[in-house]
């Protein structure tokens, strides 16, 4: 597990250049330029279960969503950043990629730290301290769980139509 760490107004050409919003859509296509004009290894570097720590207002700028597509094919466990813009925290849920503000786990972080979520007790572990967070709401993980908003509300008509 690495962690990825980065500072305040991170907007969405810098997690996704603006130059390819139209040609790339799929996740294959997004993965090789995500925080390309930030982090130019980020892509060659991130694995599965990795986090980014962020500061004030990630993801502020335009509404694309392939940042959060990007994230979540990727494998980012979470992102925990100060705060999130409205938006990108809106196309993060819709992709199933879990968002947590926790402005004092932030702030903690050194590089080398190990972060870990424990949902179920509401806290983040940064090196050895702990951090509370709000529980997270239980429909968001179910979304997060069934791969994002659209599988979650596929498997939700399927259930109940009793197939």
């Amino acid at each position: 597990m690495a962690v990825f760490k980065y500072g305040d107004d991170i907007n969405t050409d810098l997690l996704f250049p603006g130059r390819y919003t139209y040609t790339c859509s799929k996740a294959e296509e997004i993965i090789p330029h995500l925080l390309e004009d930030l982090d130019s290894d980020f892509a060659k570097k991130v694995k599965k279960d990795d986090f980014i720590i962020a500061g004030e207002n990630f993801g502020c700028g335009s509404s694309r969503e392939q940042p959060a597509l990007g994230f979540k094919a990727i494998g980012i466990e979470a992102i925990i950043a100060k705060s999130f813009a409205r938006i990108f925290f809106r196309a993060s849920i819709n992709q199933g990629l879990l968002l947590i503000e926790c402005r004092e786990a932030v702030d903690s972080y050194k590089e080398g730290d190990g972060v870990e979520i424990l949902p179920e007790k509401g806290e983040i572990k940064v090196g050895n301290n702990f951090f509370k967070i709000p529980p997270l709401n239980a429909e968001l993980l179910k979304i997060r769980d069934s791969g994002g908003l659209i599988n979650y509300a596929r498997k939700k008509l399927l259930e109940q139509r009793g197939i």
